[in-house]
């Protein structure tokens, strides 16, 4: 799989690890920044990533910060991204299950590496169920249609 990647100050440590751990599974890296722990205003980042999933240039992508959930609100900004906040397995699970989510957000300073390494394998490898969850996922995409009529 092509992996977008993006990160703030706060969790460039984190997206560091992780484009290794993607590497080593054998998926293709594409790194939106930022390039340091220098502060950094993370919405154009996550932008980044969102854009590159909906335009079908990544497969799924990560977007990580300190608690991940500025992140993952800005990412969801993007019409098609469905952005989880899963910092344990169990929401990981089921965010790719039932709500077929394309990007995953993780804060930094809530997961250890290697609790992301788990949480974004068991990510990558779950399976959208579909069935009951597919009409859930139409109906997410009717309000964004409908968001883009008012506008």
């Amino acid at each position: 799989m092509r992996i977008a990647i993006g990160a703030d100050h706060a969790g460039y440590d984190l997206k560091e690890h992780l484009k290794t751990t993607l590497a080593g599974l054998g998926h293709e890296v594409d790194d939106h920044g930022t390039d340091s722990v220098e502060r950094v205003d993370y919405p154009p980042i996550m932008a980044s990533v969102g854009r590159a999933v909906a335009s079908g240039h990544a497969d799924r992508g990560i977007v990580l910060g300190g608690s991940g959930q500025g992140e993952q609100i800005a990412a969801n900004k993007v019409d098609g991204i469905r952005a989880a906040l899963c910092n344990d397995l169990w929401t990981a699970r089921l965010s790719r299950e039932h709500n077929d989510a394309n990007v995953i957000a993780m804060g930094a300073r809530v997961v250890t590496p290697h609790m992301a390494d788990e949480i974004l394998e068991l990510w990558l490898t779950t399976d959208f169920e579909g069935g009951r969850h597919e009409q859930r996922i139409a109906l997410i995409h009717d309000i964004e249609r409908a968001q883009d009529d008012v506008r």
